[in-house]
């Protein structure tokens, strides 16, 4: 058995505080730990984007990241809050063009899309397809996806 190790984190803007083997990944620990089941295993290697999670403001491969390597930080998952209103901008957006279907990819693709609509504002169509690329989807086409994000992006600009 090998030895747990304590770490605390700020989850969702909740402190917790646990023991952990020092090989658990995050996702992980978010899952089966904390019962935060928005974040999804898929590949496990960090490509597929569904265990997508926002570490100290960036957003991580929760299934590359360990659980210890977190320790100390501030940790947002599709069941945080969102105090720029971004998150809930885009899930509207993306029930308005039906941009999820079997809703695997959907969190790890709002967790990418929050970030680019909060650091690249001006983005255009072309930005916002390079941006979630290394998101995953095998129901939609994406189509929906970045017309969802291209609303989001229009409507904080006014326009």
């Amino acid at each position: 058995m090998s030895d747990l190790y304590p770490i605390t984190l700020i989850i969702n803007g909740n402190k917790h505080t646990a023991h952990v083997e020092p090989r658990m990944h995050l996702v992980d620990f978010l899952r089966e730990n904390i019962g935060l089941k928005g974040s999804h295993l898929g590949c496990e290697h960090g490509v597929c984007g569904a265990c997508t999670v926002e570490l100290n403001g960036q957003i991580v491969r929760g299934c590359l990241t360990l659980a210890v390597q977190a320790d100390g930080a501030l940790v947002n998952t599709i069941e945080g809050p969102s105090e720029s209103g971004v998150l809930e901008d885009l899930r509207s957006a993306f029930i308005r063009r039906n941009a999820l279907q079997c809703g695997f990819c959907t969190s790890g693709i709002l967790m990418a899309a929050k970030e680019l609509v909060e650091q690249m504002p001006h983005a255009t169509r072309s930005q916002v397809r390079d941006w979630i690329s290394g998101n995953y989807c095998r129901c939609t086409g994406y189509h929906a996806i970045v017309d969802a994000i291209c609303d989001v992006l229009t409507a904080r600009k006014g326009l």
